[in-house]
């Protein structure tokens, strides 16, 4: 199994990658702090008195405004392939009194920072709903269908993906060839090195000098502490073998 589309722009929209904002009728892009919330709406933490505030000001006697979010993957390792880039589109509108409170919630759960309690005063909080999601990816566009987007949720793994992919390279470079190896049989060739390059819930893909694969996961993991549970097999085969 591999990530669909709408799971892939789901993670890319997720909040950990930097964003810049297309504004309709406004010089741009801007750059911009961004989350999105568990319906994949994106919430858009700005400065009260600044160029994207303002930016975001309805004209015309609109209630919001429209705009596309882009985002570029920022692949973990110099040698990973990238995801490539999701633009967001759709309307934002300024969030104010409960709705507000609530949204910085929702926008703590993937980034707790401390402008957050300023909401109101310094800051201000916009949410955009999602009318449309576009993903490229090698020069291909693929079109995704917005409820199918928001149904996704982002890969539990992305946001810390290079500290998974180290930790593997430092200490269980050994254990993870071997493993490669055997599951890779005779399109294993014996003097190239596998090397973990990208990780998802669903596997993960190896790099053999010009060559790469992609091994899957028996089921996909639900977060970081239940990959540990599902390699532990693999990165410990010398403990299991001598307890047997």
């Amino acid at each position: 199994m591999q990530p669909s589309p709408a799971e892939i722009a789901r993670t890319l929209a997720a909040g950990h990658l930097p964003a810049v904002a297309h504004i309709a009728c406004r010089p741009g892009p801007i750059p911009v702090r961004h989350v999105t919330d568990a319906q994949g709406r994106v919430l858009l933490l700005v400065p009260s008195e600044g160029t994207l505030a303002a930016a975001l000001h309805p004209q015309g006697g609109n209630e919001d405004t429209a705009l596309v979010l882009d985002i570029r993957d920022v692949p973990p390792m110099a040698v990973s392939p990238s995801l490539g880039r999701v633009w967001v589109s759709g309307w934002a509108v300024k969030l104010d009194g409960d709705d507000a409170r609530a949204a910085a919630l929702d926008y703590a759960d993937t980034d707790a920072c401390g402008d957050l309690l300023d909401i109101g005063d310094s800051q201000a909080l916009f949410r955009m709903q999602v009318a449309e999601v576009r993903w490229e990816r090698n020069d291909k566009i693929v079109e995704v269908d917005p409820d199918d987007y928001a149904e996704a949720t982002p890969d539990p793994l992305r946001a810390v993906e290079f500290d998974l992919i180290a930790d593997l390279a430092d200490h269980h470079m050994a254990e993870m060839s071997d493993y490669v190896r055997r599951q890779l049989g005779e399109n294993a060739l014996p003097d190239d090195e596998p090397k973990v390059v990208r990780m998802d819930r669903y596997g993960f893909m190896v790099r053999m000098g010009n060559r790469s694969a992609r091994l899957a996961f028996p089921r996909p993991v639900a977060d970081r502490h239940d990959l540990a549970h599902l390699l532990h097999p693999i990165l410990c085969r010398r403990c299991c073998n001598s307890a047997a």
